[in-house]
């Protein structure tokens, strides 16, 4: 089975240049504690709740904060064609809950997640792979 038979295609979107309290609201709408940070048609960061919170706000930047000063601009992402397998696989190894999903144009075309392997053999290793405790995060 391929990702883009599990994937979320419908993807909310910030830029660079919104507001952090905008991200906020926007992951608050969509139920989500991530959004993909794109610019001109390409991705070129990642947002989390945390990301606000640890980089953001613990650092005393206000809500109206720019995007692109505390988002992760290193993306890790998949490609739609993948095969679950695999995907899960690189996400234990990555220790990432969330990955977005491109096209071979590297456009953005969706999300997938760990419960979107719900009830597939992939999802336990995955999840293991993800829960277990690593070493501490850079920022």
């Amino acid at each position: 089975m391929k990702i883009k038979d599990v994937m979320t295609p419908e993807v909310r979107t910030a830029t660079p240049d919104e507001s952090i309290r905008s991200a906020a609201r926007m992951m608050r709408e969509a139920d989500t504690g991530v959004l993909p940070v794109g610019e001109q048609d390409r991705l070129v960061g990642m947002i989390t709740d945390r990301d606000i919170t640890v980089r953001g706000i613990a650092e005393g930047k206000g809500p109206e904060t720019a995007i692109g000063e505390i988002m992760t601009a290193e993306v890790r992402y998949c490609f739609e064609d993948e095969d679950l397998d695999a995907v899960a696989e690189n996400m234990a190894e990555l220790k990432v809950r969330r990955l977005p999903v491109v096209n071979r144009d590297k456009r953005l075309v969706g999300m997938v997640s760990i419960g979107d392997f719900a009830g597939r053999e992939v999802a336990q290793d995955a999840l293991q792979g993800v829960t277990r405790p690593g070493q501490p995060h850079a920022t």
